[in-house]
């Protein structure tokens, strides 16, 4: 009897890690690559982080802030401006850079982490952002959009009358900081469905990403620092 034949299996998300710091470098590469995720490149400056991925085409970039040569901010600016497929970009940063934090939503981050983030995280955040989706850290969640909020967002729309009630609850549950999978649980869909109405969202808010989609509605007034969970 002949066996079935196996379904092949999805190539490995591949990951470019920027740092000044080799050591960092190192323990980051051994975490991503336990965690079954293919590490394509390493880079100690922006400079060279923009170059590797214009010629490594990585999934994902990890992205030190603070670097010679050129900031992590301004690298995800640029990386951001390629032709082409673009990465997603994971910012690494400390308590004491909210600024950057900041700056580097402005430029185009997926998201963001603490650098002593718990290695299973670490992994699960690459392929949370791989996903199209947003991480940031719950500790920089709210520092970030109190600072969004306190400041003008250039060319940010005001909520459209024309958002149906889920398409608003949607993007309140991404103000908070939910997951694909979380929302679809908490409203009773599944996760293509809360794919579509996330893309709807985008398209009808003409705005980037889930980041802009959560700003805007602590702007708004749709969700307010400090409000609990329903």
């Amino acid at each position: 009897m002949t066996s079935p034949p196996h379904e092949p299996r999805p190539a490995p998300l591949r990951v470019l890690l920027v740092d000044d710091q080799e050591l960092v470098r190192v323990g980051f590469r051994l975490i991503l690559e336990r965690g079954g995720l293919e590490v394509v490149g390493e880079a100690g400056d922006g400079v060279e982080a923009v170059e590797l991925v214009r010629r490594l085409r990585p999934d994902v970039v990890l992205m030190d802030v603070r670097m010679p040569r050129l900031d992590g901010v301004e690298a995800t600016r640029r990386v951001m401006a390629l032709a082409g497929e673009r990465p997603r970009v994971l910012v690494l940063t400390t308590f004491d850079l909210d600024e950057y934090v900041y700056e580097a939503v402005r430029a185009g981050a997926s998201g963001f982490l603490l650098k002593d983030v718990a290695p299973e995280d670490l992994v699960h955040a690459v392929r949370v952002v791989a996903r199209g989706e947003t991480m940031l850290a719950p500790a920089l969640i709210s520092r970030l959009l109190e600072r969004f909020t306190s400041r003008p967002l250039a060319g940010a729309p005001a909520l459209p009358v024309g958002l149906t009630e889920r398409e608003t609850e949607v993007a309140r549950l991404i103000a908070r900081g939910l997951s694909n999978v979380e929302i679809g649980s908490r409203l009773y869909l599944s996760e293509a469905t809360v794919k579509t109405y996330v893309s709807r969202l985008l398209t009808k808010l003409d705005l980037r990403d889930r980041v802009q989609v959560a700003v805007l509605a602590y702007r708004t007034g749709l969700v307010s620092v400090g409000d609990d969970e329903d």
